[in-house]
Formats: C-alpha cells, structure tokens, sequence
C-alpha cells in the first residue's frame, strides 16, 4: 500500500501538469501488489538517461497493441522514420508536420535531430569555455523549439493521447499535437488547430498516411477539396492523364492518394519537402496514372526509396516506397503548362533491400562468411551511483551489427543532393 500511496501521489502531480493528456478524474487502478512488482522490476533503470530510441521502441511495444485501430493504423518502424528525417536534416528554423502522425515516430525522431543541433550549437559557442553555457537558456529553446514548430493530427484521439505521453519522455513537445481529420475542410478543425495557419507555410513533412481497401473516403464535402477526389480521364492523343471536364466527383477514393494532395497543399511552395510512405500500387498500377501524373504536375520527386517487403512485418505485408518530394512553385506550374513539357532534373533512387528484421518481426544481424554474426566495439555511457552520487563514466560494450541499409541509403541522399 505504501508503493501504491507513494505512486498515487507522484502521478496527481503529473496528470495536474499534462492535463491535455490525462483526465482530471483519472487515476491508475492496477492493484497495490501488480505497482509494487512493476517498481521492483524498473527502479533501476531512468527514463531519462535512457536512449531516445530505446525509450520509443519501448513505448510502441507497450501501447501498440492497445491503440492500433481499424482504420490502417500501424507504427511506421524507426529506422525508416529515421531514414526519412536524416534524408530532409531538418534544422531549427524548419516547421514539422505529420498530419496522420500516429504515436509520433517521425515527430519524435524529427524533434530529437534539431535538438541535437541545438546542443551542439550551444556547445560550440562555448567550447573555450564549457563551464559557462547557459543550461537554462538552452532549455528554454529547446521547449520553445518543440512547442512551436512541431505540428502533429490524428484523427484518433487514443493515438493523439499516446503521441503526447510520447512527447513528453522524449523532450516534450506535446503542445503540438492535435485531434482532429486532416482530409477535413480545415474550416472545420477545432480553434486551435486551425489557428496554426498550416497550409503553405509547412518547411518539412513526414508521414505514412492510413491506407487499405476498406477505408475509402466517401464524403463528397470531404473529396471535392481535391483535384484527386475528382474524376480523370487518359488522353491517348497527348499520352497524358487530365481531369474530366465538366468535374465529378468521385464515389469514392483511397485516403492514401487524398493525403497526396493535402500534404502538397500543406508545404511552402518552392521550398516545402515531404517524406511520404506510400504503397506501390500508386507508383505502378496503370489505373493510377492519374495520381502519378498530379505528383509529376505539382512537385519534383527528389528520392524514390523501394522499401523491403517485409518493412512493416508482421503487422502488415503490403509492399511500400518512401517517396520524397518538393513542391514546386505556383509560377513554375504555369510556365510547363504552357510550353506543354516538364524540365528534366535527376531522381535519387535506392533499394532498401537490408532493413534489420525479418517478417516476424525479429531483428537481423550482418554474419560473416561462416554464418557467425559480426560484432563491433561500441562506446557508451553509463551511470554509477558511488556513495550516493550518480558518477557518469564511459565504458566500451561489443555489439551485433544490423543487416540494415537504411542509414546509409540517408548518407548517400544527402551527399548526392549536396552535390546537385
């Protein structure tokens, strides 16, 4: 009873000072003797030294089950969010947004890359003089940072609950994560949301929007926001997909292919980049063309990634792409309307054929010629507490090495674009 007392108290605090997460009649009802099992099995282990990628790979495993839904909801795995964030490098200046963000993968990871650079900003500025950088500031900037300029929708409001609680044990950043239907005529959001003025103003995109055959969008105040919610039509004279005129409607059109346009939509225009998940289908069914060619019409694909068949085992086989994208200026979609021809320009493509898991889920390590797995040296730092005082040292551990190419298909993005 003392452990459940103790942790009763400790957890009022907490549900007092997140309130857009937890409700205010809410309170923990595991039984007293489950707490003081749970305690015993964590005390020695701290949140808040842990790594970021161990924390959120934890996060999923224990939420994952209990929130994924029936609408095409599941966790896009980190190295891919990884990938997608190291390819785009996004800096302090830059707006985030993932408007099906789910737990917050991409946001989280996204958050974390430009906190890294802000540390390490504060920390060059004080490199003659290390005992002089100015903690509080920094934090300050920090939460400033994560606040204002991460933006995550979902239109489920467990996942959004989730995605804050996710947040939070990774810098915070939960005050920009909203409840709400991104497909939606953004009149409609609630007050908050549609305050943030998100259409054009977005710098950097990251999602894997929900896809599946039995979740088609049929609102017809929902599709005739997009030219891709309306009917088109092959022009075998010109070789080229156009819309049906006079317009209709479609009955009904895939979320997927929605979410196309409306991240379009959301990105500055000439300088907005997306990373978009994607499944295969909209990159070679035939029926499709018309998808292909508004994405060659409105934006310059900078990446096609083919992702490995088994990315999203085991919960769900469907063979994807990681797609890159920048949208191009209104002024430049006149000009190749009008000369009839698009400029040619180069695409980085890669085959994510290595991706660290099999299809049951279970990690995959590079093994040498014999079939032994290979082991690396590995620096890290660890905490000891000598008489009472945390003592930080750092020692050096042995570990196996990833079959997963995700990393340094990232690398060789940006040096390929560094390069154009």
């Amino acid at each position: 009873m003392k452990v459940k007392a103790r942790i009763d108290k400790i957890f009022e605090i907490v549900r007092d000072k997140y309130q857009g997460i937890f409700d205010s009649n809410e309170e923990i009802k595991l039984e007293p003797r489950v707490l003081a099992y749970l305690a015993s099995q964590i005390q020695g282990w701290s949140l808040l030294r842990s790594d970021v990628d161990v924390k959120g790979k934890a996060y999923e495993e224990i939420v994952g089950s209990n929130l994924r839904g029936d609408r095409g909801e599941f966790f896009t795995p980190r190295n891919i969010c990884q990938m997608a964030v190291s390819m785009l490098d996004p800096g302090p200046d830059d707006l985030i947004l993932d408007p099906a963000c789910g737990t917050g993968g991409f946001l989280t990871i996204a958050m974390n890359h430009v906190i890294g650079k802000l540390r390490e900003q504060e920390r060059k500025k004080w490199a003659q003089h290390p005992s002089e950088v100015d903690y509080l500031n920094l934090d300050r900037r920090i939460r400033e940072y994560a606040d204002q300029n991460i933006v995550g929708i979902d239109l489920n409001p467990n996942l959004i609950k989730a995605a804050k609680m996710n947040m939070v044990m990774n810098n915070d950043g939960a005050g920009g994560l909203y409840q709400g239907n991104s497909l939606e005529q953004p009149m409609t959001w609630n007050d908050a949301l549609h305050g943030r003025y998100l259409r054009e103003n977005v710098d950097l995109l990251f999602t894997n929007p929900p896809y599946g055959a039995n979740i088609r969008v049929d609102d017809p105040a929902v599709l005739e926001q997009f030219e891709l919610g309306h009917v088109w039509e092959y022009n075998k004279d010109s070789d080229r997909w156009m819309l049906r005129e006079p317009r209709r409607i479609q009955k009904s059109q895939p979320p997927e292919i929605l979410f196309i346009e409306r991240c379009v939509q959301f990105l500055k225009p000439g300088t907005g980049r997306m990373a978009i998940v994607l499944p295969d289908g909209i990159l070679g069914a035939p029926s499709l063309g018309y998808v292909r060619e508004w994405i060659l019409d409105q934006t310059r694909v900078l990446a096609s990634i083919d992702l490995h068949p088994d990315t999203f085992q085991p919960a769900n086989s469907t063979q994807t792409s990681l797609l890159v994208l920048e949208r191009k200026r209104f002024d430049e979609i006149e000009l190749e309307k009008a000369i009839g021809q698009k400029r040619d320009y180069e695409i980085f493509m890669a085959l994510a054929n290595h991706i660290g898991h099999d299809k049951r889920g279970n990690r995959t390590f590079i093994r040498d010629a014999e079939g032994n797995e290979i082991v690396r040296p590995k620096q890290i730092e660890v905490v000891e507490i000598q008489g009472g005082t945390p003592i930080s040292k750092t020692i050096e551990q042995q570990e196996k090495v990833p079959d997963d190419s995700t990393a340094e298909i990232a690398t060789r993005f940006r040096e390929w674009i560094l390069s154009l």
